[in-house]
């Protein structure tokens, strides 16, 4: 029978392999230009959040566990190259980003497959930063978590309509923002 920590690790395992691929799921479909346009403020896009991810995946199961990812990573402290994981050139192609981050996969996988959950870690970035792979586990996958569900809004906007597995139709969704918005009128002043 497993011991507890073995559980939980390939539990935790687990589930950063199931929302790797629901993010990846959000680009199905689209055009090069809508998975790379800013749709926020900031300019997130979302082939920008997948670069992003593995960006931030190679550093934490690489260089935090002295095992540092093949494909070339900036230096985290590197204030010049800083946000420049958030999107994509016109140089990069879909397909470099999406195969950077299955090899990441593939290294963050040997790397948790080959530690133990309480195996020693060092972020430098992190105000405590002598870690386990358990908190470095639950932080990739909090923050992938994260970044799915900026994907799935970004996603539901380029669409113009609800995700299609929710089992619902265009005139549910219609009907739903529509009493969503007499709420929130109803609630107080229109004008701040």
């Amino acid at each position: 029978m497993p011991v507890i920590d073995d559980f939980a690790k390939a539990y935790l395992h687990s589930d950063l392999r199931e929302i790797r691929e629901a993010v990846l799921g959000k680009l199905d479909g689209l055009s090069e230009y809508d998975i790379r346009r800013p749709l926020t403020a900031t300019g997130t896009t979302l082939l920008g959040l997948v670069k992003h991810l593995a960006v931030g995946e190679a550093r934490y199961f690489g260089e935090v566990f002295g095992r540092p990812s093949p494909d070339a990573v900036p230096r985290w402290d590197d204030l010049e190259l800083r946000g420049t994981d958030m999107w994509a050139t016109e140089h990069e192609t879909r397909e470099e980003i999406i195969g950077r981050y299955r090899r990441v996969w593939a290294h963050s996988d040997a790397t948790i497959d080959a530690l133990a959950i309480d195996a020693p870690g060092h972020v430098p970035w992190w105000p405590r930063p002598d870690v386990k792979l358990f908190n470095v586990l639950v932080h990739v996958l909090t923050e992938t978590g994260r970044h799915a569900g900026h994907a799935d809004i970004l996603r539901e906007q380029l669409a113009g309509t609800p995700p299609t597995d929710s089992g619902r139709d265009r005139a549910f969704w219609a009907a739903r923002c529509a009493e969503v918005d007499r709420a929130a009128k109803a609630a107080g002043p229109i004008d701040s």
